[in-house]
């Protein structure tokens, strides 16, 4: 199928209901629907009541970018187009377009939550520019789906272990940091993982815990890694033209809601990840997933130093070359940011 046929299947499954002449519609292109609960329990549900909850006399038509029938690595185009007015993106996907959204979120980076929410904060400025100068949107808040770990068929007790197994990675950076310890990183669609584990395509698989709950990866493995490789960020952008519709005081207001919906999913991400963990490994409480029965392996700490080293050694530099490439200030801009932070 096309790219224009794409973008008319999408437009016809949002043919327009009548509104006032001074309804504002809001067309948002959310989370895959099979993403997990994220998309399901606070995505979903926000921009189903933002008219309400915002105070705003808008209209919000809300459809899952699969559903859409859009592939996710086309979601700044898609913003760029105006097609849709609001993009939930996904970060390693979109990056091929950006790479600077990666930037935000390389391995051995953010290996917690409050070390991802300084590193974010103090990229975003630049990664916001760049998504208005390349692709004509605002961006309005990042968000993460939540540390990024190891899930392996074959017992592994450490990163040097890995080495010989094909892993299956989200992005580039991650591909680079598993080559670097003698495996290969294998790029593939979420959908595809678990079987690609139980017939051995991959020993191992990177993503986050409570997806990996949600599509039956330990059914398929027998260990878990629990070391943070990456917090996989996701945000929410408004197509300028889109965005300049409303008044200042309703920028605002939009603004202000987008702003909650992060700060939401941020604490609720990390909820998941806890409850998530203890699923997979047969812990209770196990209240949002199924029970299993993985094997934890213990984090050394040469694994932690192999990960923190990530940064300077692997996963900036083979970025840095990438991203300045489109963007001659991106690595600069990266270093005076978070490189002064972390003494790089």
């Amino acid at each position: 199928m096309s790219y224009r046929t794409l973008l008319a299947a999408a437009a016809m499954l949002l043919a327009p209901a009548p509104a006032s002449a001074d309804t504002i519609t809001l067309r948002v292109l959310g989370q895959p629907s099979g993403s997990g609960l994220i998309a399901q329990q606070k995505e979903q549900p926000f921009f189903e009541k933002l008219a309400e909850t915002s105070g705003l006399d808008i209209k919000v038509e809300y459809l899952p970018i699969d559903v859409a029938g859009i592939p996710d690595t086309d979601a700044l185009r898609i913003l760029k187009s105006g097609l849709f007015d609001i993009i939930s993106i996904r970060g390693p996907q979109v990056s091929r377009d950006e790479p600077s959204v990666l930037g935000l979120d390389l391995v051995g980076l953010n290996t917690s939550y409050e070390a991802g929410k300084k590193h974010i904060d103090a990229f975003f400025p630049y990664v916001a520019r760049r998504i208005e100068s390349q692709f004509n949107g605002k961006l309005l808040g990042i968000w993460p789906a939540g540390p990024q770990v190891l899930f392996c068929k074959p017992e592994v007790k450490g990163l040097a272990e890995l080495s010989g197994h094909k892993v299956r990675v989200g992005d580039q950076s991650a591909a680079n940091f598993v080559a670097r310890l003698g495996a290969t990183g294998i790029s593939m669609p979420f959908g595809e993982v678990q079987q690609s584990l139980a017939r051995g395509v991959v020993d191992c698989a990177i993503t986050g815990p409570a997806s990996a709950n949600s599509g039956g990866w330990p059914e398929a493995t027998t260990t878990v890694l629990p070391i943070a490789l990456q917090l996989a960020v996701n945000g929410y952008a408004i197509n300028t033209n889109s965005w300049n519709k409303f008044t200042p005081e309703q920028q605002e207001k939009l603004a202000g809601a987008i702003a909650s919906l992060t700060s939401d999913i941020w604490a609720f991400s990390e909820e998941l990840y806890e409850d998530a963990m203890r699923c997979n490994t047969g812990q209770t409480p196990c209240e949002r997933g199924v029970s299993y029965k993985l094997v934890e392996a213990p984090v050394s700490e040469a694994d932690l130093k192999t990960v923190a080293g990530a940064v300077g050694e692997v996963s900036l530099p083979i970025w840095a070359a990438q991203c300045n490439a489109v963007a001659p200030d991106c690595e600069a801009k990266w270093r005076e940011t978070v490189g002064t932070q972390l003494g790089l």
